[in-house]
């Protein structure tokens, strides 16, 4: 009975992403035990309340679960029918713990993954790891599109407001005195607004760190078996 998406997504993320991985992004603490190290994030703006028309200050980016979660459904989405690199992959991971080499985990892997019924050939695995990376960066060109449009949406939107009450309190201040009223109703949207800006502007970028942190988790392991099925299964 063939596995459900939803299981196919739980095994794949095993492979990336393990239990402790979780606590790991709460604290900012990188995951342990992973076979490649994530890409650091961009370093951070300065600290303080952003201008008009600048972005504030994020933390850097941790691998986040819900990210990894997403990633591992991507990847099962694109999982195609018979053995390929992820059957490869969880063949490998239950050599971990015997010991081996690197490399005879490998080549122990191949050998047992071609025992199952695998393909003969080693280029079926990096072909089809090429294949979920690319399902990944497609992936991706849509998060980064997302986030432009709810920066646009949502931050842009905010600024809009923000250029439009000033100009208005500069009209208003030119005014008689029955007006201040309306001035300082304005000027309290404004202070209002500065928050609004700082706070939207960093959990977006926030993701986005997270997002990219996570991303470079997923690749840069398939990057590595990628390298290293070439180097080892000739």
């Amino acid at each position: 009975m063939p596995e459900s998406e939803q299981s196919i997504g739980r095994k794949i993320l095993g492979f990336f992403i393990k239990e402790e991985d979780t606590t790991a992004s709460a604290t900012g603490t990188p995951p342990a035990g992973t076979v490649a190290s994530p890409r650091p994030a961009a370093t951070p703006p300065a600290a303080g309340a952003a201008p008009t028309g600048e972005r504030p200050a994020v933390q850097s980016g941790t691998v986040d679960s819900k990210f990894a979660e997403h990633f591992a459904n991507v990847l099962a989405q694109n999982n195609p029918a018979g053995p390929d690199y992820f059957e490869f992959r969880e063949t490998l991971r239950s050599l971990n713990n015997l010991g081996l080499p690197e490399d005879k985990q490998y080549q122990a892997a191949w050998a047992s993954f071609k025992a199952l019924g695998g393909p003969a050939d080693a280029s079926v695995l990096t072909n089809t790891a090429n294949q979920y990376m690319a399902a990944l960066n497609r992936d991706r060109e849509g998060f980064a599109k997302s986030v432009e449009t709810a920066l646009a949406e949502r931050v842009g939107g905010l600024q809009n407001e923000q250029k439009r009450l000033q100009s208005e309190n500069e009209t208003l201040a030119r005014q008689l005195v029955e007006i201040q009223q309306k001035i300082d109703a304005n000027n309290n949207r404004l202070s209002a607004i500065d928050g609004e800006v700082t706070e939207q502007s960093a959990k977006i970028n926030q993701n986005r760190q997270n997002y990219d942190v996570t991303f470079a988790h997923f690749t840069d392991q398939i990057k590595s078996d990628i390298a290293k099925m070439t180097q080892y299964l000739k």
